[in-house]
């Protein structure tokens, strides 16, 4: 099987500046890869590649064997769900926010039920009255659970995360971690948290925009 995502020999220059330069690595299906760096040494800009978010200036992403270019774009972001820092959860109240993704003709017809809904919160250390909440006055590690709740309900098996348990008490970090050990999803991160690294089979080192080390496949991690 080919990898999931591959990365091979991505430059990225923005304004006369280089953000990556000559990135090269793959990521299995069900693998969990972190990459680990100084703020500003281009982690992110991994992800937003990935999402196609920046233009390439050298080298190629492929996702599932197939190039990542303007016709595929839109089908490798309906498989993702990317959680950033800082989630635009995009709607008033947190049902609606849970909700909206099943308005769209893709996933019309799948509206999960309420109790899918209350699973998926209870595994997320999310209490059942947040539904009613106004989304834009919850907390930022709240606002992650959620946009890691619709991504979870919307079956997605594919994260990309920036950050993710920053922001978490040590029992919501144990169950985001406890989501994540899942052998079917594959997730490639930005991470600071130790614990989060330990627990990721991958180890991408980014200095510079610069891979300078990995580690990981010969000593097999799990969440």
């Amino acid at each position: 099987m080919p990898p999931i995502i591959e990365f091979d020999r991505v430059s990225v220059r923005i304004y006369e500046k280089t953000l990556l330069s000559e990135i090269s690595f793959d990521l299995f299906a069900g693998e969990k890869a972190v990459l680990c760096g100084k703020s500003g040494s281009g982690k992110s800009s991994v992800l937003r590649a990935l999402l196609g978010l920046l233009p390439l200036s050298q080298g190629m992403i492929r996702f599932q064997d197939k190039p990542l270019d303007p016709a595929s774009v839109q089908a490798i972001r309906s498989r993702i769900a990317y959680i950033g820092q800082e989630p635009i959860l995009g709607a008033e109240s947190v049902r609606e926010a849970l909700l909206l993704p099943f308005q769209f003709k893709s996933h019309h017809g799948h509206k999960p039920t309420e109790a899918q809904i209350m699973d998926v919160l209870q595994r997320l250390h999310l209490p059942a009255d947040i539904l009613c909440q106004d989304s834009g006055r919850i907390s930022g590690g709240e606002k992650q659970r959620i946009a890691l709740a619709r991504g979870l309900l919307l079956g997605k098996s594919i994260y990309l995360l920036d950050e993710v348990t920053s922001a978490l008490d040590a029992a919501s970090r144990q169950a985001v971690f406890e989501v994540f050990s899942d052998a079917s999803l594959t997730v490639l991160s930005v991470a600071h948290d130790p614990d989060w690294i330990e627990r990721c089979d991958l180890v991408f080192e980014i200095e510079e925009g610069r891979l300078t080390s990995r580690r990981g496949r010969a000593e097999q991690r799990s969440f």
